[in-house]
Order: C-alpha cells, then sequence, then structure tokens
C-alpha cells in the first residue's frame, strides 16, 4: 500500500471508528477476528511498515520518509529559524534524523497539554569513518565503526548496502541510498578456526568488521567519489558525510501461518512507523481532541541520547515551548501544559525467547500477537509507574487492543529507553511501552504480524486523549 492510500485508509478507518457502536480506534478489522485466525487480519498496515523499512535505511530516510506520510495528511514543514505563527493545523520540524510533528486542534488555548509519542530513528549498525578507503592484501575495504550495542555476528556474510546523507559546500544535504550488494563483512571459515563451534565466535570490532567491497590497490577518495557518481553531484561538492551500511534483504513475512514479519531497524522504526500513522489518525479527529497530540522521533538512542537530535538534547522542549507562545502563551501557560502532558514512549521490547527462556522474568512472558507490552523497572530505567500504567491501560480499552506486561529478571541488568530522559529532562509524566520482539540489535529484528497494527490503534486511541 502507498503512503496516499495509507493515509487514507488509516483517516477513514478513524472516521469509521467514530460511528455508534464502533470499538476500535483505527477500525481496520476487529481485534476478535485476528485473535481466532491470525491470516484473517487486515495486513495493510504491516504491509505498509514492511515498505517503511525498506524505504528507510536511515535516520535521514526515516524521518524524510514520515514527513511525506504527514504533509499527505495535511501537515506543513515549519523552519526552526522562521518565526510560528500560532493557527490551527498539523506542523512539523526536521532536524538532522529527528522529526517533531504536532497537530494543534480549533480551540487549543496556550495552556492545552500536549500527548507526545515518542521513538527514536536510529539503530545499531556499521557508520562509515571519516577516512573511508582502506584495505589489505589485494582487498579493497570501507573504515567503519561500530554505533550502538549492535550484535556483530548479524552483520556478517551479509549482502550490505549503503546509505544515509552527504553535506554539499553550500551546507545543503543529499540521501545516499545504494539498495543493492554492495559490501560484506566475511566470516573466517570454520577450517581456519575449527574451536568457533565449541568456544564461541570472537570478534575484534577494530580488525574482524571492516566490510570488503572490491579488489586493487586502495585510493584515496574513492568511496565518496562513488557515492558522487550513486548521488548525482560533483565529488567535490561533497564536504560532509554521516555514512553507514544497511541489509540489503527486504522485510519478510514468516512462519507456516505469516503470522511473523522478519525484518532490519524494527528497533525502533516499526514505533516510528506506528506514531506517524497515529498522528495523521488522531489529527483527523479535529477540535474533539481532547489534548495537542505530538510525534517526537530522536536520533541518538542507541548510544545515550545526549545530541542536538536526541531525546537528551534541548529539541523537544524548544518545540512545545515555542508553540505555547505562539499561541499566546506566557511562561505560566508553558507550565500548566507541562504539568497536565503525557508521554509514551515507544520502543521495542523483549518477547520471551523460546530457547532461553530462563533469561527473562518467570511471571512476564510476552509473547508476539499479544499486543503492546508496557515496560516496568522500579530502578527507572522505564520511566513506567502506577498512574502511567492506568493511562496507558485505558487507551488500549478504548482501542479494543489487548496488552502484555513486561519486567527483567532481576539477575539481569536492563536496558533502558528515551522515556526516563524525558521524564526527567521536561518534567513530563511517561510511560515506556513497546512492541516486543526476538533479536533486538540485530541486523534483522523478528515481531508478530499483528503488533505493529495493534500498537498503532493504542497509540491513536492514547494521543485522541
Amino acid at each position: 500500500m502507498g503512503s496516499a492510500a495509507w493515509n487514507a485508509e488509516i483517516v477513514a478507518g478513524r472516521q469509521r471508528s467514530r460511528a455508534p457502536g464502533a470499538r476500535g480506534i483505527a477500525d481496520f478489522a476487529p481485534y476478535a477476528e485476528s485473535m481466532t485466525n491470525s491470516t484473517r487480519f487486515d495486513r495493510g498496515h504491516t504491509d505498509d511498515l514492511m515498505s517503511f523499512l525498506a524505504a528507510s535505511p536511515s535516520p535521514y530516510h526515516a524521518v524524510a520518509n514520515a514527513a511525506e506520510r504527514l504533509e499527505k495528511a495535511g501537515f506543513r514543514q515549519v523552519a526552526e529559524t522562521d518565526e510560528w505563527g500560532g493557527e490551527s493545523g498539523g506542523k512539523y520540524v526536521l532536524r538532522g534524523g529527528a522529526i517533531i510533528a504536532w497537530y494543534v486542534p480549533e480551540g487549543a488555548t496556550p495552556a492545552t497539554p500536549y500527548r507526545i509519542v515518542g521513538a527514536h530513528t536510529d539503530s545499531p549498525n556499521l557508520r562509515v569513518k571519516p577516512i573511508p578507503d582502506t584495505g589489505a592484501r589485494g582487498w579493497r575495504q570501507i573504515a567503519v565503526e561500530i554505533y550502538g550495542g549492535t550484535l556483530l555476528n548479524t552483520w556478517l556474510d551479509r549482502d550490505l548496502g549503503l546509505s544515509g546523507r552527504v553535506t554539499l559546500r553550500d551546507g545543503s544535504h543529499r540521501l545516499v541510498n545504494v539498495d543493492r550488494p554492495l559490501l560484506r563483512v566475511p566470516q573466517l571459515a570454520v577450517h581456519l578456526d575449527r574451536s568457533v563451534n565449541t568456544d564461541g565466535l570472537k570478534l575484534d570490532k577494530q580488525r574482524h568488521m571492516t566490510p570488503i567491497w572490491g579488489l586493487g590497490e586502495v585510493a584515496e577518495g574513492d568511496l565518496i567519489a562513488f557515492v558522487a557518481e550513486e548521488t548525482g553531484v560533483p565529488a567535490e561538492d561533497i564536504k560532509g558525510w554521516d555514512l553507514m551500511v544497511h541489509s540489503v534483504e527486504p522485510p519478510a513475512y514468516l512462519g507456516r501461518d505469516r503470522e511473523l514479519v522478519a525484518g532490519p531497524r524494527m528497533d525502533n522504526l516499526l514505533s516510528v512507523h506506528a506514531g506517524t500513522a497515529a498522528l495523521a489518525a488522531a489529527a483527523a479527529a479535529g477540535s474533539s481532541l481532547t489534548g495537542i497530540p505530538v510525534l517526537a522521533a530522536f536520533d541518538h538512542e542507541e548510544n545515550g541520547s545526549q545530541s542536538d537530535t536526541g531525546a537528551d538534547g534541548p529539541l523537544l522542549g524548544t518545540v512545545l515551548e515555542r508553540s505555547v507562545f505562539a499561541r499566546g502563551g506566557r511562561y505560566e501557560d508553558r507550565a500548566r501544559a507541562f504539568a497536565g502532558t503525557v508521554c509514551l514512549s515507544s520502543d521495542t521490547g523483549h518477547a520471551v525467547h523460546p530457547n532461553y527462556s530462563e533469561r527473562h522474568d518467570p511471571g512476564h512472558h510476552p509473547m508476539p500477537n499479544g499486543g503492546p507490552i508496557l515496560k516496568v523497572n522500579v530502578n527507572q530505567r522505564y520511566a513506567t509507574d502506577g498512574s502511567g500504567r492506568a493511562v496507558f491501560a485505558a487507551a488500549c480499552e478504548r482501542a479494543g487492543v489487548p496488552w502484555q506486561s513486561f519486567v527483567s529478571n532481576n539477575a539481569m541488568p536492563c536496558g533502558t529507553t528515551i522515556g526516563p530522559i524525558t521524564a526527567a529532562r521536561h518534567g513530563i509524566a511517561t510511560v515506556d511501552i513497546g512492541v516486543a520482539i526476538l533479536s533486538m540489535h540485530s541486523a534483522r529484528e523478528l515481531c508478530g504480524a499483528q503488533d505493529p497494527y495493534l500498537l498503532a490503534n493504542a497509540l491513536t486511541a492514547f494521543l485522541e486523549g
């Protein structure tokens, strides 16, 4: 389903859900049907997620694709350097690999609170170094740096493309997407590593993760010359680059009944896609909204969120404050708006692994297609508390969506999200949720085919207030 058809369908679904007696928020298909037969639910949303994943090999592509979908839903980009007006309607700001989008309904006051869906656009991968051309023993290679907590072995013997952006002499950017087999990180043959299957694979991040891309002598400038040709700009105009590798294998349904989906970057483009869908659907509700719905998709979550496009930076707070002031508000209005604001931090979580069930908490085993998960950690690695649980439960109930609880095994360190950062930085009540997946931080992850659709429904109900 194309983005235009997708937007039309979710808006139509939202309108159908407001008919007397309707339960589902997006209302593509009754959940009761999908509970009894996983092949009977409407796969339109999940099909579109797969298209979104394939078209978004980098954070810069992800925000460009989200923006395109919001444009078709009536949103318009505003520049941070321009003066903002206080008129109603949908707007968004792009900065690097981050997007903040919001919809101001008719009748909203400067003190109207926000309802925020938070997510992140980046995924662990291999990123190109400043001096990329390298090689050894007659092989031409590309120097890469490890980004985030990636599972290194999942990048071995996999056909890889190249994506990201280049910065030109005039400061403008061009997206790069070489979506064909170009690079490969070859694993050492078992004949030369006889103990690999007994002692485990041991990879040195510096020596063993350098991709090959051809044969011959190494020449400085080769990669950027190649990228320039692919992008259609003169090589001498390229003054900077933010490039990374990606698997060129497309997302696919998996399983006898196709009840699972395998694909790249589900952590966390699954939530970005669902949040974009939910914001477009909530905007269709117009003046019936009780708050101002917001999508905040940040970059750099996988390495701590400390950047001008990360959740630990000022971007979200600045955008929300400017929206208050553009509507004639004062600091008092800003304080009142933030005090009533709630954020759902949506990120993927761990489904119970059938081969390693002892690594999970024995009383909490989230399953694919069981609905979104509520993530709890009393040490504030997740921001959820009892009040947040009530907010999330109410949204799921309104949407007719089941949900599950997740907590880590006490003997296992717990990961974290943008949730605690958002709560602490902005004083905003925050709840951590997501979709349960397997193979998190792999080059290719796995989720239930229904869960993206269920998450989008729950997020829409939350954004409507």
